[in-house]
């Protein structure tokens, strides 16, 4: 896996402003993990939903990975074609938007026990449909999904976020705490596919019984995340991304943290 700096854009509509602009360019990130449209289940059947629009073109220099979230009731059963349907509605947008050399999927899905079998099946299908159109895949792989046996893809995005449990928010910060990190370290070592880190840049905002309550990670947080998966996995330094490329993300922490985060 080459060395690469990148972002995760999970917006549903395209379109960079001046910060967001200046981000790219001073932590050389140029690719991009872009966000095309979710697969949710609908009459019984998957369907897509929130679709990307593109409010402006895509700079040419960009290596965009269009990215698909898929619900995990969607891999309950196997539905047949879907694979299939979603490469071509990721070949449509990318040639309706004018979004060239396009070298690589991802699929996204909190899979499960008992939707593993499912979901990887499909996961080979998307390869294979993929291929011939000379498009590798990757998946995210979330801390829980560790355990399991490796998914049928090129390499996989260790998801270093959203790893508490929501409901113990005055305990630990759903978004990222070490402690919750921890009892999974173990697994790194034997894990059998390629693997690239995420770091959560994001502000999580909800009401709890009336209250207003942010959820916010400490730059100290993520750094000690980063240092230990890194020290238990050297892999983990060479391809970093972090969630999600916006304005207010970038404001949220400093240049210094940044280019901590993005320093191999």
């Amino acid at each position: 896996m080459p060395q690469q700096n990148s972002v995760y854009y999970w917006r549903t509509e395209w379109h960079l402003d001046s910060v967001e602009r200046n981000f790219l360019k001073q932590y050389d990130i140029q690719k991009v993990y872009c966000r095309y449209f979710d697969v949710v289940m609908r009459n019984d059947e998957p369907m897509p939903n929130a679709t990307l629009s593109f409010a402006e073109p895509v700079d040419p220099s960009l290596n965009i990975v269009p990215t698909v979230y898929i619900t995990e009731d969607c891999m309950h059963s196997e539905h047949k074609g879907l694979a299939k349907k979603i490469v071509e509605r990721i070949m449509q947008m990318n040639e309706t938007n004018d979004v060239k050399h396009v070298k690589e999927i991802q699929i996204d899905c909190d899979y499960t026990g008992r939707s593993l079998r499912t979901y990887y099946q499909f996961l080979e299908d998307v390869r294979t449909t993929a291929s011939q159109h000379d498009m590798r895949l990757s998946t995210t792989i979330r801390l829980h999904q560790l355990s399991m046996e490796v998914p049928p893809a090129d390499y996989g995005v260790l998801m270093l976020y959203n790893t508490g449990n929501p409901q113990k928010y005055a305990e630990r910060n759903p978004i990222l705490d070490i402690r919750d990190v921890m009892p999974y370290i173990s697994k790194l070592d034997d894990y059998a596919l390629p693997l690239a880190a995420a770091y959560p840049v994001f502000l999580w905002q909800r009401t709890i019984y009336g209250v207003h309550v942010d959820h916010w990670v400490e730059a100290d947080e993520i750094l000690k995340v980063k240092d230990v998966v890194e020290e238990k996995r050297p892999e983990l330094r060479r391809t970093i991304l972090t969630y999600h490329l916006d304005k207010e993300n970038i404001k949220r922490y400093t240049p210094e943290t940044y280019e901590t985060i993005y320093h191999h």
